[in-house]
Formats: structure tokens, sequence, C-alpha cells
């Protein structure tokens, strides 16, 4: 902690600043191409960018909570401007090009590729797409929402809610750097439209921007269908989906063979293992290809806290695949299936709960697009930082909310005269 001591608990933001400016030239080269459609704009739309970016590393929340740091001196230096109001804010990402900031994520994305900060995952890259829902309304609505019905005990009632499907970059071995997670993009839900044909979408936006960032894609249950296998092998791409439907044939096919071929030992750290690994599958003649089956049975040891005891449970995970034994291993194909976890427990629920990145900002379809496109911004530059900039030493003892603290407390220290000196 001593190397946050005096000034440096106060130079945080500043740091991480010319740290972006530095490595992603990012006024120039990330912010400055993002426009929008007003005719005669008075305040920039790289300022609402800036803006919206430095709310994000402060874990702010709100528009409203921006706004009180107005008075900080850190907006003039690097705005140029003061900080726009909360009204500003909320108007000018409804008229943004939301794939000028798409751009933006890919120029972060080629920065730390040249910079070899982007490892494969043992020469393979891999992606994982999932989706989520941000929020739900009964009264609020716009013309993005999705509608369901509810039968409730006082009747049925219609909710609105939006969902979006994310892809996410997993990393590869960094050495002794921690690994960065790259959020490449997003796609909201349309009206009448289900998960995998929004993620399909996602892909086939993704894959033109990103040709060769990725090779294999993980995914959950919701997606072991044909269309979704067909439509990455068609793209050169492979899949590794959790295999659940009992009614599928293939399911039924290879519940027959676990109970008739015995099981090779395996581990996953102090997990011991028994894993099934049937290559070759033919039993699934919608998709354009053979598949393969993977299964672990995991069984481990846990001491509860209350009485000490030690109890034994176990997890039983079925994974389809397009990968061959000769590309993935089955350790391999077992491990890259538990990664499938990464988008959930580093992705959305960071996002959630850390980054509010499920408030709705504005209730408008493009602003609330653009929001979530400057969150990923914002987690990408905020995450590379931490990763390559902060020495071992300094986040010793910390963790990163605390640095977001140290932001938020620049801001707001320094927003009151006479408080701390500018």
């Amino acid at each position: 902690m001593e190397a946050l001591a005096g000034a440096k608990t106060v130079t945080v933001l500043r740091r991480l600043v010319a740290w972006s400016e530095k490595i992603f030239d990012l006024s120039a080269g990330v912010i400055a191409p993002v426009s929008d459609r007003r005719l005669q704009p008075r305040i920039p739309t790289a300022v609402v960018v800036k803006s919206a970016l430095v709310m994000f590393w402060a874990r702010m929340g709100s528009l409203n909570a921006l706004q009180l740091s107005a008075r900080a001196g850190f907006w003039k230096k690097w705005l140029g401007a003061p900080c726009c109001s909360a009204d500003t804010m909320g108007r000018v990402p409804a008229l943004m090009d939301a794939d000028q900031l798409r751009q933006g994520i890919h120029h972060i994305y080629e920065r730390l590729k040249r910079n070899k900060a982007l490892p494969d995952i043992q020469g393979m890259g891999v992606a994982v797409v999932d989706g989520h829902e941000s929020h739900t309304s009964y009264l609020q609505h716009c013309s993005g929402c999705l509608e369901r019905t509810l039968h409730l005990e006082t009747g049925d009632r219609t909710q609105f809610y939006h969902r979006q499907v994310t892809l996410m970059l997993l990393p590869g071995a960094p050495g002794s750097r921690e690994p960065i997670r790259l959020l490449l993009d997003h796609e909201m839900q349309k009206p009448g439209e289900d998960e995998v044909a929004t993620a399909m979408r996602l892909l086939e936006r993704v894959i033109g921007a990103y040709p060769r960032a990725f090779d294999l894609v993980l995914a959950d249950a919701l997606y072991a269908t044909a269309p979704f296998f067909n439509f990455l092998l068609a793209r050169r791409k492979h899949a590794l989906v959790v295999l659940k439907d009992e009614r599928r044939n293939l399911c039924k096919d290879v519940a027959g063979l676990f109970d008739h071929i015995a099981p090779q030992q395996g581990s996953r750290g102090s997990r011991q293992c028994l894993w099934w690994d049937f290559p070759g599958l033919l039993s699934w003649p919608e998709v354009n290809g053979a598949v393969r089956v993977v299964r672990s049975l995991e069984t481990w040891s846990v001491r509860r806290q209350l009485d000490q005891r030690e109890s034994t449970q176990t997890s039983d995970w079925t994974w389809v695949t397009t990968l061959s034994t000769a590309q993935a291993s089955t350790a391999r194909a077992i491990g890259l299936g538990h990664q499938r976890w990464d988008i959930e427990n580093y992705g959305f629920n960071q996002l959630v709960n850390q980054w509010q990145a499920d408030h709705v900002f504005r209730h408008e379809p493009n602003a609330m697009e653009c929001f979530l496109l400057i969150a990923f911004l914002a987690y990408n530059l905020f995450h590379a930082f931490w990763a390559l900039s902060l020495k071992p030493q300094v986040k010793r003892g910390t963790t990163q909310s605390f640095w977001a603290s140290l932001i938020s407390t620049e801001l707001h220290c320094r927003a009151i005269p006479g408080f701390l000196s500018p």
C-alpha cells in the first residue's frame, strides 16, 4: 500500500489516460472518428465519448453522478472544455454512429495484437458468445424493446425487456502478465428473433471485421443447433457447445456409449475426473460434417465452513464440438469447454455489478447500443492498463475496484474548491 501513498492516489486517471494516448492514440485514433447526426453541434462528439469513458472508469453508474464532477480540473485539461450536462450526455449517444465506436474497439484490438499482448490459446484463437438480459420494466418501453406475457396471480402482465448477445475474445497464456479479455462486439436482439439468430448476425459482422482473431467459438446449450454449427463450418470456424438436449438423437446415441465404454482417468486442478471422448459421430445428420462428443464427470471435496466437515461434490459436463482429436486432446477440449464461463465471470458479472453497464442511461435503442459499446471500450482500455502498465508490486494487495475508487476520488475531490489543490 505504500506504493499508493501520497500524490499517486490521485493521479490514476491521468496515468490511465496518458498511457491510453501513448499506446492506442486514444483521442485521434479511437475517439475522433466517432460522429453523430447533429447538424451544427456546439459540443463535439469527442467530448461526450471521453466523458462517458471516464464515467465507466470511475464506476459512477449514472449521468447525474457524472455531472457532479463537472468542476474537476481534469475535464478542462483533457477535454479542452467543461464536462457536458447530463441532458447532453443522454441525448447525443442516441444520434451517434455505433459502427464508428466498433471501429474504435477494432483499433484497440489491432494495437494489442501488434504488441503481442493477445496470445492464442496453444495456437488457437478462442471466443465465447452468450446472451444477456439487461433490464426489465412493466411501464417503460421503446421501439427496440422485446415483449413477453407473464402469468401472475393477479393476472397477465406484459413485460418489456432488452437482450443483447456479446462476443468476448479469450486470452492465451500471457506468461508473467495477467490475461487480457477483450469485449469485441454486441448485437441487440430484435423483436420476434431468438438469441441464436442474433448471435449469427453478430458473428457475421465480427468475422468480417476480425477474420483471424479466433478459430473456435464457445457457447452454452442454447446454441447446440444445426444452423449455428453449419454457419460456423461454412466460415471455417469451429464450435464447442454444451450438450444438454436429451431429445436429440446424438444424445441418445452417446448415452449408450457412456454405459459400455470405460472412461479414461483425468484431472482438472484438484478435481478427479472420468473422461469419455467419441469423435467422428454422424448421429446429427443436419450438421454438414462429423461431430465429436466429450464428457467429463468431475469429483472434488469441499470443507463446509459451518462444521468443518468435508463433503464430496460432483458435476457432469458434456460438450459437442467440430474439433478433431488432432486439433484438441480430450483434456484440452474439456478445458476449453469450461472457459465458456469467462464471459459470465469476467464479462457480464463485472459489467453489471462493478461497471453499472446495465443502467439505462437513455431508453432509446441506438443510445443503449452506443453506451454499451463505450462501456466495452472503457473495459478493454482499463484491463489492458491493469495488465500491461501497472507493476505487480503496485497492484499487490489491491483490486480493480479499489483502483476505480481512486479514479472516482480524484474526480470528486478536485470538484470541491479548496479541498484538494488542482
